[in-house]
């Protein structure tokens, strides 16, 4: 739900958290198989926020260095030291862009999601969700 709803600068904070789990569950993976799925989604997530850079605006090319840095890293047999390093890198831009989340007008990035109401109702201490506009065009428009 805080996906669809969110705007342009909610997905980044929501990429930037991502990432930084991915960071988290690769140091404290107990497997290698649990440790390179982690490393694989972490860089999944990195390509995505370099991919989604508006080259137009100027922070773009220092942002752009950056990810590459951490794409670098993350490909040169990714040990303990080059995750702590990627996130000195990303902990800062999501605390950053956490701030100014809140001051992007626009609205929601996703058009024609399903919305949900949820609250406490019928219950004490008992979430109740409730999904309006059921309609069979939720979704991608086509």
């Amino acid at each position: 739900m805080r996906i669809t709803q969110a705007n342009a600068t909610q997905m980044v904070v929501i990429l930037y958290e991502m990432t930084l789990q991915y960071l988290a569950d690769a140091e404290q993976a107990a497997e290698d198989a649990q440790f390179l799925e982690a490393v694989r989604k972490t860089r999944g997530c990195i390509n995505e926020l370099l991919n989604s850079l508006h080259r137009e605006y100027s922070p773009a090319t220092e942002l752009s260095k950056l990810y590459l840095y951490c794409i670098r890293r993350l490909a040169a047999k990714a040990g303990r030291t080059a995750l702590q390093d990627i996130r000195k890198v990303i902990a800062p831009l999501c605390d950053a862009y956490r701030q100014i989340q809140d001051q992007n007008p626009s609205g929601p990035v996703m058009n024609n999601s399903q919305t949900v109401y949820a609250g406490l109702t019928y219950g004490r201490n008992q979430l109740t969700e409730n999904m309006a506009d059921q309609g069979s065009n939720r979704g991608m428009l086509v």
